[in-house]
């Protein structure tokens, strides 16, 4: 009895470290090779599912989300400051199908018209706002979770290669591209803090990624074009949603089938919280609430890699 003791007793040990490391891992971050360089795509799978069908409707319109934020000149700051490489940027997507006709000048001009995110031009924006929330200075980035000895070797960092310098690190917090007053930074840091993405279980405050960096760059230009706190989350969500199309999917589903809620009627501050946009909480609170439900879920393509 004594011998069964003492292996139950070693049993439990080992269970509770894996929940430990399990839980360093959670609390550092990714730490990625930057050598994932793929593109995404945005493209829910056509079913016989009328309701799937519809509820994907309203997720990723046909004619996209009409954004009230605009480029402005963020992206001609980050190519003047060397965080964007333009060789490198316009050599990527040569090799790809080209920029969309709207993004043609992205680089060079400023961009007066607020974005309209389409199921085509999702993932460009991904690489668009990532150097900029990545890039751009607030205080309170003195205090992120990324500002560590492990800086450069993070998917939002070191996954960064299309700047001047080898390892996106060294643009982290380093210009302001977008100058925020003191207002605008704390309503952009209480927004991140309470939003969360369907890759890790940070949130964006946490940019340990390119989503991450992406939609801290967001935040931080709707800020400082006044937008309101509703407003701010709302922009959250539709991005979010365009870059991880099956999950929030399927999150839509919950809402309409579990909570009888219409997407257009769900509360966007609720939906980009830890609940139902952190990774664990979504499997836990969406996935597997979803799955009990015969017949609902096909497959869908599409997802959010952490690469270029």
């Amino acid at each position: 009895m004594a011998t069964v003791a003492a292996l139950f007793i070693v049993f439990l040990a080992l269970n509770y470290k894996l929940y430990q490391l399990k839980q360093q891992n959670e609390q550092r971050g990714a730490i990625v090779n930057p050598g994932d360089n793929k593109l995404n795509t945005t493209k829910p799978q056509k079913t016989d599912n009328k309701l799937y069908n519809e509820v994907a409707a309203k997720v990723l319109p046909e004619k996209g989300f009409q954004s009230k934020i605009v480029l402005g000149e963020s992206v001609v700051k980050l190519v003047e400051k060397g965080v964007i490489d333009r060789k490198k940027f316009e050599a990527i997507y040569k090799e790809r199908s080209g920029l969309p006709q709207e993004l043609r000048d992205v680089l060079t001009k400023p961009q007066i018209k607020p974005i309209l995110l389409t199921r085509e031009n999702a993932n460009f924006y991904v690489n668009l706002l990532w150097p900029l929330g990545l890039s751009n200075y607030m205080t309170a980035n003195k205090k992120s979770p990324i500002a560590g000895r492990d800086l450069n070797n993070f998917a939002s960092t070191g996954g960064w290669d299309l700047g001047k310098e080898k390892n996106g690190g060294a643009y982290f917090n380093k210009f302001k591209i977008i100058p925020l007053t003191p207002k605008q930074e704390a309503l952009v840091v209480e927004v991140a803090k309470n939003t969360y993405r369907p890759c890790c279980d940070n949130s964006t405050f946490f940019q340990d990624c390119n989503h991450g960096s992406a939609l801290l760059g967001l935040l931080q230009l709707g800020a400082a074009q006044g937008l309101t706190e509703d407003e701010l989350y709302r922009e959250a969500l539709a991005f979010n949603s365009f870059w991880f199309p099956s999950n929030y999917i399927q999150t839509a589903l919950y809402f309409k089938v579990v909570k009888n809620t219409d997407w257009e009627d769900v509360n966007p501050k609720e939906v980009m919280g830890y609940k139902y946009s952190a990774i664990s909480q979504w499997v836990q609170n969406v996935q597997q609430e979803v799955a009990k439900i015969p017949g609902l879920l096909p497959a869908v393509e599409g997802g959010g890699s952490c690469g270029v």
